[in-house]
């Protein structure tokens, strides 16, 4: 994708990727790629619609934060989706000059928030950029997995492994 600027937004930032992952799979439509990328938006706003009230619900509770192996620009689009005012802190990897599961970004989270490593809990979709990372630093972590769950179950023994961020309200209650 290239440097981007920090300012563009999330719709912009979707159709950019789309379009390079398209010519990356040398199609060439404009109209399907436009259409993938229409797709992706409305199901992204609907499932941040969804959790608008969890994060309210888990802000009240606890410091939230956003740890993102991203673009450089993703506090624009935490504004564009009307989420950054949930989040204490937002890191993104190429603001802070390194990425996920380098230890490092997430302590750039914990130390903007407040945390120590032992009492925070992460919750990421990917095993070996996620549940490394928290693992390296003893963090709880907890893999957001979709659907179908891993055969394998969670990398660690007893750590949770979730089909929904609506699921991790109860495991920290």
């Amino acid at each position: 994708m290239g440097a981007i600027p920090d300012t563009l937004s999330f719709e912009d930032t979707v159709r950019r990727l789309t379009v390079d992952v398209a010519a990356g799979l040398a199609v060439r439509d404009e109209r399907a790629i436009a259409r993938v990328a229409d797709r992706f938006l409305d199901d992204a706003h609907r499932h941040l619609r969804r959790n608008q009230a969890l994060l309210a619900r888990l802000g009240a509770r606890y410091r939230l934060g956003i740890v993102s192996n991203f673009y450089g620009n993703l506090e624009t689009v935490c504004h564009n989706t009307s989420i950054r005012s949930r989040f204490g802190v937002v890191v993104d990897s190429v603001r802070a000059g390194f990425s996920k599961p380098d230890p490092r970004i997430f302590m750039r989270a914990l130390d903007g928030l407040g945390v120590a490593p032992r009492d925070a809990t992460f919750v990421g979709d990917s095993a070996a950029r996620d549940m490394a990372g928290a693992r390296a630093l003893g963090m709880r972590h907890i893999w957001l997995t979709g659907e179908p769950a891993p055969a394998a179950g969670p990398c660690c023994p007893g750590d949770a492994m979730i089909h929904s961020l609506a699921e991790v309200e109860a495991l920290l209650s």
